[in-house]
């Protein structure tokens, strides 16, 4: 198993949230220096604290300012994702698409307020709020623009930004969902400000160098059932009308 898999685990839990900003920015700073089992320790006490906080995840009943989840897709079942492979084509972005893969840490995504803008961590996020995705992993934001994709020649779908996790307006997303606030068993789309289109997986898989992930796209019409999704596996943070503020995290 290589260093930066033993990893992720530990940079996802600490993601951006209370308490734990001091062991995300460790991650993100010393990755490369840190010892292999000292390493492999912390994971395992990642591990043990995501199962202690199953049974108290219940409560945890919306999606809030600075949960780290997976976005699933509802027709094709595989999770958002993003890699630091660029695309050969279009705009050379780095890559997003779409993985079977349940257990990858590279399909983390950190949920936050829309370019130029901070949300309080723990604020339930409203349907029609506009939010942006940041890939947990390489820090760059959920982006589109009026790019052709590779394989469809439908909208592009990257992932963008510097190494503090900012961008552009490009990556404002409008959340579409059936009730007031994003719940977690809600299912949802994501709207692209910019261009108007619908985050959607087109079905078409890529080749080498990374064979048999799906195309990510925006899709011109929300009534296609490929622009549905839904949230699985995460670390939820407790809205702030709670009297403690902590972790909430879900194996769904």
């Amino acid at each position: 198993i290589g260093r930066q898999h033993v990893f992720t685990p530990l940079c996802i839990i600490a993601g951006d949230g209370f308490l734990l900003d001091s062991i995300v920015n460790y991650c993100r700073e010393h990755r490369s220096m840190m010892d292999y089992t000292v390493s492999l320790l912390f994971s395992s006490f990642v591990i043990v604290l995501f199962h202690i906080n199953y049974i108290q995840a219940k409560g945890t009943q919306h999606v809030t300012c600075g949960s780290v989840l997976k976005l699933m897709n509802v027709d094709y079942n595989v999770r958002l994702h993003s890699h630091e492979v660029k695309y050969g084509s279009g705009s050379g972005q780095q890559s997003v698409t779409g993985t079977n893969a349940k257990e990858d840490g590279n399909s983390y995504w950190l949920v936050k307020a829309e370019s130029g803008k901070q949300c309080m961590r723990g604020r339930p996020i409203k349907c029609g709020d506009i939010i942006r995705l940041e890939h947990v992993v390489t820090k760059k934001n959920l982006h589109s623009h009026l790019v052709s994709s590779p394989l469809t020649g439908k909208q592009e779908v990257s992932a963008y930004g510097d190494n503090k996790g900012e961008g552009d307006t490009g990556d404002n997303w409008m959340l579409i969902c059936p009730t007031d606030f994003w719940e977690r068993d809600d299912t949802i789309m994501l709207k692209h400000i910019d261009t108007e289109k619908y985050l959607a997986v087109s079905g078409r898989t890529y080749g080498t160098p990374i064979s048999g992930q799906t195309e990510v796209v925006g899709e011109y019409s929300s009534s296609s059932p490929h622009t549905q999704w839904s949230v699985m596996e995460g670390l939820f943070i407790h809205p702030n009308d709670f009297k403690a503020q902590h972790y909430q995290h879900t194996e769904l």
